[in-house]
């Protein structure tokens, strides 16, 4: 059995305010057409409600407490009595995906059909067990939102990391240096430490940086694997992803095939994304839009891949990108951008060991937060439909949800 929309809520007035009454620090929340909430001066309603947006792309938030909503929004009124308001919310937002595709439209701003949502059918669960899925729920997003939070410090505090470690340096004791503390010098990139210099990328390199294969062919599966900028899109290459050419085209380019230790840098596309080699892909090869970086034995291939992630860096490639159709940045002008870096490379390695570290724990987060959404995905599709009870599925969220 299933219960329509329109016989659990109350539909409430339309809203007077436009999204252009938002200020930035307004005393209510203001739900307007888009993924988030904004703020406003005004509260036009109180209490728990479902707001949908009408226009644009479907989204749909809970409104609790005081709050204002725009005139592109739709706000909806559980009636208590038949329906937890937050299981309500959970089931639509578990549906909005469908709501987006069957339940807009127009050609040029496409709004909300109401009546497509007023006749969606919500399954007829019992009112405890609502309020248990919408307890289990309401706890796993408060995981996502503190774990994404936590993400959030980390990421700011790799920046400041990367920031102070990348242009001060650390002294013989382990401490970051200060111009108050040690000697510094004017540089092409700004002020470096004493023990510092400022060299080319072609001087860092004991093989010349050159970009792959011009012409891959066919993927074969038993040939080798080739890295496009399209396989730079995460943190690291993933090698069971990558296509593979055959053993004759990847030879005739041996200068390209890379090793453990190496670098790879679009060259095109997401231009200035830098990945390591790690030894799964050891004799991969690249294509013409990736550039092979192989860092001299004096110099650290992590610390250099982290002073090719500086904003000084991404300066200097911003400059020296060309092209209308699609950005890229030669071979030539590659070898000439400027890296400022540690003469000695027991520095070098230590500054690369430290923002690696804080690498790690971020990494760490972003995998609990993947979990988390991938739990409350499960939790929905079996929870919102009725097909298991909150029961039988808690066990699966022990030792996720902290």
């Amino acid at each position: 059995m299933s219960q329509r929309v329109s016989d659990l809520v109350r539909e409430l007035p339309k809203s007077r305010l436009p999204a252009g009454n938002a200020t930035d620090d307004g005393q209510f929340l203001f739900y307007v057409s888009g993924p988030a909430p904004l703020r406003c001066d005004t509260a036009i309603h109180e209490g728990n409600a479902l707001i949908l947006s009408t226009g644009g792309n479907a989204a749909v938030h809970y409104g609790q407490g005081c709050y204002s909503y725009s005139t592109d929004c739709w706000a909806l009124e559980p009636i208590n009595q038949k329906v937890e308001a937050k299981f309500l919310y959970y089931f639509i937002s578990s549906q909005i995906d469908r709501i987006g595709i069957l339940g807009f439209e127009g050609s040029g701003l496409r709004h909300l059909r109401k009546n497509f949502v007023r006749q969606y059918s919500v399954p007829d669960i019992a009112r405890p067990e609502q309020t248990k899925i919408a307890e289990v729920l309401s706890t796993v997003d408060r995981a996502i939102e503190q774990t994404e939070a936590i993400i959030a410090k980390q990421e700011r505090i790799k920046t400041g990391l990367m920031q102070d470690l990348l242009t001060r340096g650390i002294d013989e004791h382990g401490n970051l240096r200060s111009e108050k503390t040690h000697k510094f010098k004017d540089s092409p990139l700004g002020r470096i430490p004493v023990e510092w210099e400022v060299r080319a990328l072609s001087d860092l390199v004991d093989e010349d940086i050159t970009y792959g294969i011009v012409q891959a062919g066919p993927h074969i599966e038993e040939g080798v694997p080739y890295i496009r900028t399209g396989d730079m899109t995460g943190n690291n290459i993933e090698s069971s992803k990558l296509l593979k050419t055959s053993v004759k085209i990847a030879r005739s380019y041996g200068r390209s095939s890379v090793y453990l230790g190496d670098i790879v840098f679009a060259l095109r596309a997401t231009v200035g994304m830098v990945l390591p080699i790690m030894e799964e892909l050891n004799g991969a090869n690249l294509t013409q839009g990736t550039a092979k970086i192989s860092p001299k034995n004096s110099i650290s291939s992590t610390f250099l891949l982290w002073a090719l992630r500086t904003s000084i860096v991404k300066n200097q490639i911003r400059v020296h990108q060309k092209g209308t159709t699609f950005m890229e940045i030669t071979l030539t002008d590659l070898r000439k951008i400027k890296v400022s870096i540690p003469k000695q490379k027991k520095e070098q390695i230590q500054i690369a060991n430290r923002l690696s570290a804080q690498y790690d724990l971020n990494t760490k987060y972003i995998l609990i937060l993947g979990k988390l959404r991938s739990l409350k995905t499960a939790l929905m599709q079996d929870l919102l439909t009725g097909k298991k009870s909150v029961t039988s599925l808690l066990n699966d969220a022990e030792g996720i949800i902290v």
